[in-house]
Order: C-alpha cells, then structure tokens, then sequence
C-alpha cells in the first residue's frame, strides 16, 4: 500500500505553472495542426503559383483538380452511340477524376472529349480546334477530338484518362481571359506522356494566335515536345522540350541547335516554359520523381521578331499557332500563369506533381511488340474465327481457323506485331505469310498492303484499348480516334458506333470492335 501526500501550498505554483505550460503546449499542438492541414490544403499547383504571386490564369486535366478547394467538372466526353455528352469532375474536393462515370456513360461504345475544362474560373475552355492556316480532318476542316479511353493511367491509386493526340487532333480555345498578350510574363507547365512524340508540327500547350494563323514571329509562346530538327534542337536524338515562339521552335538562344537542352526520356515528364521582356527559360524533369533541370535561362533569341514578344493569348493543345496538326502526344494536367513564376514555385510545383502518384495503366491482353499473335472475334457467331486476309485478295476477313486448318489458311491469320509505323505508342501488323506487308485501312476496309507513304504508315497503325464488350482489346486507328478495328457481314473495316456507313452500324458493334489476342496459329 501507498501512501500519497496532498500538495502543500508551498507546491502549488509548480502545479499551477505545469498545468499552465500543459495548456499552451495542447494550444500550440492545435495550431500546429490547423498549420499543418491548411498548407496541405492549399498544396495544389494553382494554390502554390498564387502564393508564390503569379496564380493561374488557366488550369486544364483530366487527371485531377489542380486547386485543393475545386471541386467542380474536369472534362466532358461525348457518347458515339447517342450523342449524349457528360461532364466529368472530380470525386473530392481537390481530388482525382471520377474516371468510373467516363467507364460506366461509355460503356459499350466509344467516348471523345469534347471540352476540358478550364478550372482557374475564368472560363478559357479547350474545345475543338477550327480550321486555319491549315485543315483539320474533321467535318467543317475542324481538327479531330481525342478518344476519351486512349490514354488510361492511375494518379494516386485512382484510375484516369489523358488526353491522347493522334496527327490530326487538336484543342483550342481563341476568345480568352486573363492570358498574357504582347510582352506580358507568363509561365506554363504541362505533364505529358514522354514516351509519346513524333518529329509532327507542332505538339504545343500554351498562349499562340487568336485567328489560328501564322502572324509572325513572337506571335505564340508555348510549350513544344518531340523530336523535330526543323527548326530547332538540341543534344542526342531528342524528343527535346522547347518553346514555340512561331516561326521557331526553340531550344534555347540560338536558332538551330544548342548543345544544352537534353534529350529527355521520361514515362511521364513535367515541361515549362516561362517568359517575360527579354528574358525566358526552359526547364524540365521527371513527373514521378526529382527536381527540374534547367535547359536555358536567359535572353529572348538573337533572331529577328521575338524582342519584344507580340503574343495574342490565344490558348492551344495538340496544334501548332497556325493549326498545323501533324503531331502526336499526350496531355495529363497544365496551366498559364499570369506573371514570371521564379524556380522555387516551380519546384515547389514539381514537388506536388511527384506526389500525386502518376503510373502507367497498361492495357490487360494488349499485344507485346516483337510477338506473333492472331486475333480471335468474341461475337456470338464467330467465336472460332480469326482476322486474316484473303489468299485470291488483299482484304482482310474473319473466317473460322484452328490448328487443324490448312497450314496457308493459318499462316493468313497470324500477325506479327511490330511498333506503331505512324505511331510508335501503338502497334502495327505486319503478315506473318507476306512480310512487309501490313494490315491497313484504305477506304475504311482493312487489307494488307505494302507500307509506304506518311499516310500509309497512320493507316497501317492501331492502338490498343480495353474491349468494349470487356473481351481481350478493341483497336483504335491511329488516324481516324472514333473508329475500330471491326468485322462487319464477315469483312473487316475500321467503323464508327453509328456513322453512317453499313459497317458503323450499332448492332453487335461492341462485341464486333472486341478481339482476343491469342496464341499465333502459325
């Protein structure tokens, strides 16, 4: 037994003075903590631009809200079946994309997006690029919108879509607000796939021409990614991240090339740009991981026409200035700021993309490049026929094929995958029995043809998606984002979910867009 003495007046102060120091340690804990979770609320790209004091004057993904209060749409996508067309948000405040509404409105066709929209409230909206110094393929000479399941990653865990641009793909929005003009300073940053590029005029995100067309030099500033040696470049073999200035794609302060920007090799990479009178810069870095490098910081070109910059605060994805949109990639998140940020927003920018969590997402049951496969229909009826070509034609077909088939008739269904030809992020089939011949579109119908033009190549290439009737992969074309690889009365054709061809018919079309990807019959 123990035996406790009370307090005598004499300890009382020394009680009284811990309770005192107990009560402000639990008050300083609290503020500590409400410190603590409003910086974490306020951590997001735009939250950290406008603290640093050139806050966003617009802000576009499909990934994720890019401010930790926005809690409103991200996108919208629009149904092939119907029509129907669906905003997409996000699934909190400050959250990732609700990627499962985009699969369930889409299920059993095919999706494009219509809008991205711009979440900094000022309403500078990316919507289908019109026609200008160059056509688009679309209808009225507009450019193709992308395909909405084309570019499927994980942020955090969460599922999401990019955005991917295939040549012929663009987004613009020409009526802006707050976009810096003339010689203004502004910074942008966008997050890209950076294994997804060609040597195309022009992958470009940022400020270009309001009339999309080439109005001089000066007269753009954006973000530029892939491997062009047109205008500029820098180390290696590329894909290099430079500025297009118009009339330029820029490296760094010489026209041509510069020794100092690095070929850069990153799954996904985060590129900026900034720039302000007589002074720009170019940084980079791994989306997942790291700091930015910076390539160049300093003077405008020594070329004629870039000081002062005459910018005009337009806003373009996908397409160069004047609308030429030869180009191929893939945009996850980005902004334009009002003001030069300095490097230490921008890293501190960095630091918040590496701690979203990009990762791939790859395609269950896709093709591996360098592998023989055939490729079996998961319709109802045809469920033992295989994509070939015909031994009298060169179209393809689907006609029943098994191991016991005649060795010709297997060696027709069997397919050699190869890197896309017009595309490397997708895949080509070459004819195990006829090499160098591809399978391609020409006309709508698939055949096997010799490759050998630009167009060819783009017809010649398919990308891989999550089947439309949840069986093996459906087969986008390269070139045509609303069309797949389908059998339509036992002929092959790429087709649309209700165009208005034969072949585009709704009937059976996800089940007939659907293939499993099987072992090679030869």
């Amino acid at each position: 037994m123990s035996v406790t003495t009370p307090p005598t007046w004499r300890d009382r102060p020394l009680v009284l003075l811990a309770l005192a120091l107990a009560l402000v340690s639990a008050v300083l804990a609290a503020q500590t903590s409400a410190s603590t979770s409003a910086a974490a609320a306020g951590s997001q790209p735009c939250d950290l631009y406008a603290a640093g004091g050139t806050p966003c004057v617009a802000a576009h993904s499909t990934t994720r809200a890019l401010y930790s209060a926005y809690n409103s749409r991200l996108y919208q996508v629009k149904r092939a079946s119907d029509g129907a067309t669906r905003d997409i948000g996000v699934l909190s405040a400050g959250g990732y994309a609700d990627a499962a509404a985009q699969d369930a409105f889409c299920a059993g066709t095919g999706c494009l997006i219509t809008v991205i929209y711009d979440q900094s409230g000022r309403g500078n909206h990316l919507t289908q690029a019109p026609p200008g110094g160059f056509q688009g393929p679309a209808a009225g000479g507009y450019d193709n919108l992308a395909e909405a399941s084309a570019a499927p990653v994980t942020v955090g865990g969460h599922k999401a879509y990019g955005v991917f641009v295939a040549p012929g793909t663009g987004y613009r929005d020409n009526s802006t607000n707050g976009i810096a003009t003339g010689d203004q300073p502004e910074g942008m940053y966008a997050v890209l796939d950076g294994t997804h590029y060609n040597g195309g005029c022009c992958f470009d995100y940022g400020n270009a021409e309001t009339n999309s067309r080439d109005n001089g030099n000066g007269t753009m500033e954006t973000i530029y990614f892939g491997n062009s040696k047109t205008w500029g470049y820098g180390s290696g073999n590329g894909p290099w991240v430079m500025a297009d200035l118009e009339n330029g794609l820029f490296s760094g302060i010489n026209r041509g090339y510069n020794a100092g920007n690095p070929s850069v090799s990153h799954r996904f990479l985060t590129a900026a740009v900034k720039g302000g009178p007589n002074h720009w810069a170019i940084r980079s870095g791994n989306a997942q991981s790291g700091g930015l490098a910076t390539a160049y910081d300093g003077p405008r070109p020594n070329a004629t026409g870039y000081n002062p910059m005459k910018k005009e605060g337009a806003i373009i994805l996908g397409i160069g200035g004047d609308n030429s949109n030869g180009s191929a990639g893939t945009f996850y998140e980005g902004v334009l700021t009002s003001g030069f940020p300095t490097d230490a927003t921008e890293n501190a920018v960095q630091s918040n993309i590496n701690a979203a969590g990009y990762a791939p997402s790859p395609v269950a049951g896709a093709p591996t490049v360098g592998s023989r496969v055939s490729l079996r229909a998961t319709t109802s009826c045809c469920t033992a026929d295989y994509l070939r070509h015909n031994t009298a034609d060169s179209n393809a077909v689907i006609a029943a094929t098994s191991s016991s088939s005649p060795a010709a008739d297997r060696a027709a269904a069997t397919w050699t995958v190869r890197a896309g030809l017009g595309d490397a992020s997708c895949v080509s089939f070459e004819s195990a029995d006829k090499p160098g011949q591809y399978l391609r579109h020409y006309d709508f119908r698939l055949r096997v043809d010799t490759v050998d033009t630009a167009l060819a190549r783009l017809d010649a290439t398919f990308c891989p998606q999550a089947a439309h009737n949840s069986q093996g992969v459906s087969l986008r074309s390269a070139n045509y984002p609303a069309d797949f690889v389908r059998h339509y009365s036992y002929a092959a054709y790429v087709a649309s979910h209700g165009g208005t061809h034969a072949w585009d018919s709704a009937t059976s079309w996800a089940d007939d867009t659907s293939w499993v990807v099987t072992s090679p019959l030869a």
